[in-house]
């Protein structure tokens, strides 16, 4: 058994905790419920409720990185934040791009 775990120390053993988990899951519950009382109760304006809802999306999408997905708990967490920077950097050129096209298509109007 000992020397199984001297190879935990390379993968296994940097994966979160029960206590981790269940914050992550608690705070993920809370940003799930915030945007759909203000939705369901109409407590808004249509401006006011898109910035709720994008506000705790943001956050939601940092949670399961940082709760779930251990973004910063490997050897190098600086490669992996770079590689997370450069994937939504792609899909925002992606996504901005798409929206350029779709309004200003000669074709279209």
């Amino acid at each position: 058994m000992a020397g199984h775990n001297s190879h935990d120390t390379h993968g296994h053993e940097q994966h979160g905790s029960l206590k981790s988990y269940v914050i992550g899951f608690i705070l993920s519950i809370v940003l799930t419920i915030i945007p759909l009382v203000v939705v369901l109760n109409d407590m808004m304006g249509k401006t006011g409720t898109m910035i709720v809802i994008l506000g705790t999306a943001a956050l939601q999408f940092v949670v399961q990185l940082f709760f779930f997905m251990h973004i910063r708990e490997t050897e190098k967490p600086r490669w992996n934040v770079m590689a997370l920077i450069f994937g939504l950097l792609i899909m925002l050129t992606i996504v901005i791009g798409s929206i350029w096209i779709m309004l200003n298509n000669a074709v279209a109007h």
